[in-house]
């Protein structure tokens, strides 16, 4: 099952850029990013249109989980049990969507299976990719019973 990051803005050139390449290169089943951008001005339309961006680049079917700092706190573990739940129901890739700086626009919200968090901190964007990167391998090993994750 290959999983998809759905991400709002381009990465740049930065360290976090190459971490999230690495893990993503990690999983054995493969990942990707996913990038959209909107060139309107901040407020609710761009909101909106980064919305309609990320819905665009989703099989109609496809499962999707947003990346929302109201969502649920997400261990490792419930993250593989997501994955698991996923895979087993025949799902071919999963998509994980990082909203924008005003967040997720409702109609992505409301398309998507889970709203997931890591903790209600705020991340740089890049730094959040890299982290979420890093998750899903985690889970994917834990899937696995690869000794990676000893939690």
């Amino acid at each position: 099952m290959k999983l998809v990051i759905l991400a709002v803005g381009r990465g740049r050139a930065v360290p976090e850029q190459a971490l999230v390449r690495d893990w993503l290169d990690r999983l054995p089943q493969g990942g990707a990013v996913i990038e959209v951008e909107s060139k309107l001005p901040a407020g609710p339309a761009r909101t909106r249109d980064e919305g309609e961006r990320l819905l665009k680049q989703l099989p109609a079917t496809a499962p999707l989980m947003v990346c929302d700092p109201h969502g649920r706190d997400t261990s490792s573990e419930a993250l593989a049990t997501l994955l698991q739940r996923h895979r087993d129901d025949g799902a071919g890739t999963i998509y994980f969507a990082i909203g924008g700086a005003d967040g997720h626009d409702r109609r992505v919200l409301d398309r998507a299976q889970a709203r997931i968090a890591f903790g209600s901190a705020t991340w740089p964007h890049m730094l959040f990719r890299a982290m979420l990167a890093e998750q899903l391998y985690r889970a994917s090993m834990i899937l696995a019973g690869h000794p990676y994750h000893r939690g």
